[in-house]
């Protein structure tokens, strides 16, 4: 049960006080460029001090009129180069600014050490986008939605709650981060096995501390065996596979710090998201090992401005970068609808 925890522990993204712009090189994504918007590299910082990198995606001959923007992130384990990225482009082509972004001790954004996570920081993330977005000239500051992929799914729904600058939410392939690192996978883990976790990942602070590093959780393999649960199998042929493999991204090429599940299993990441009041669009895959997680959050949720949308014959990762599947036209209603 740990390690099929500490496989899933993840990073979060971030975001702004300040921001640069830098040239963009030449096309790195894992997904194909569109012509019909430009690519902009920028640097902000969280309210932590942590300097964030992402990719701002514009819609080609901009007027000068202001657009609805919108921050995305995710999934956890990935890069804005993955999933978050062609989220980002096909929503600027639809109209919107899009920001895609690294998060917080992950990708190309700062942070030390590397490969830890936090509910706390990494929901300043998504806050910290919105501050750079509702600074940008060509963003209207009243029309600011986020998209939030997989753990950042989670994040998303934390972010909205605290945050009513938020105006619109979309969670792709949700998962609540807190509740899998307290609960296990289907709510199998009980008190007595809490503990016990709890008593390994803090001898190995003390391990870590003596030997001045961070361990690292075990990741994906490197090759299948065909006796993987079938959701490590579908991780697998999204991030080690030509199909979304990259480089930066720690569920391609490593593991997370072992022990950033410690503060997820103490702080539940969703317990005021039954105070949203902007809307919410939740996205889930049928056959997504995950669905519960959507399903158990949407309960929550009060207000007639939310939705729960279960996209037929999709798995988790469906959600990432199927095209055909994610039902884009459905989420770009949602926004003109909402941010508005």
């Amino acid at each position: 049960m740990i390690k099929l925890v500490s496989i899933i522990i993840i990073l979060a993204a971030a975001a702004g006080v300040y921001w640069q712009f830098g040239r963009q090189p030449s096309w790195d994504k894992t997904f194909a460029k569109s012509d019909k918007v430009e690519v902009k590299k920028v640097h902000f910082a969280n309210r932590y001090g942590i300097e964030l990198t992402g990719d701002l995606y514009l819609p080609k001959n901009l007027d000068n009129g202001k657009l609805p923007a919108i921050a995305v992130a995710g999934p956890f384990g990935a890069v804005k180069e993955q999933a978050s990225g062609l989220y980002a482009q096909t929503m600027a082509e639809r109209g919107f600014i899009a920001l895609a972004f690294d998060p917080s001790y992950t990708g190309e954004s700062g942070g030390q050490p590397r490969n830890v996570a936090s509910p706390d920081i990494n929901t300043e993330d998504f806050s910290a986008a919105v501050d750079f977005l509702t600074n940008l000239p060509q963003a209207d500051a009243d029309k600011i939605g986020i998209i939030g992929i997989c753990g950042f799914g989670g994040m998303g729904l934390n972010a909205a709650a605290m945050d009513p600058r938020i105006k619109a939410t979309v969670t792709s392939t949700m998962y609540d981060m807190s509740r899998v690192n307290a609960n296990g996978y289907f709510d199998a883990m009980n008190a007595e096995q809490r503990y016990a976790l709890r008593q390994t990942l803090n001898a190995q602070r003390s391990k870590d501390a003596a030997a001045g590093t961070y361990a690292a959780a075990p990741g994906l393999p490197d090759k299948l065996t065909g006796e993987e649960p079938q959701f490590v199998q579908d991780y697998y042929g999204y991030y080690k596979t030509k199909r979304g493999f990259y480089p930066r991204s720690i569920n391609s090429t490593g593991g997370w710090n072992m022990t950033s599940a410690l503060s997820f299993m103490n702080m539940p990441l969703l317990a005021y998201s039954g105070e949203i009041k902007n809307a919410v669009l939740m996205l889930h895959g049928e056959k997504a090992h995950s669905r519960y997680f959507s399903e158990d959050a949407f309960k929550k949720l009060t207000g007639s401005n939310k939705e729960l949308m279960i996209i037929p014959d999709a798995n988790h990762v469906d959600l990432y970068d199927r095209t055909d599947k994610i039902p884009f036209d459905k989420i770009t209603q949602f926004f003109k609808d909402n941010l508005k």
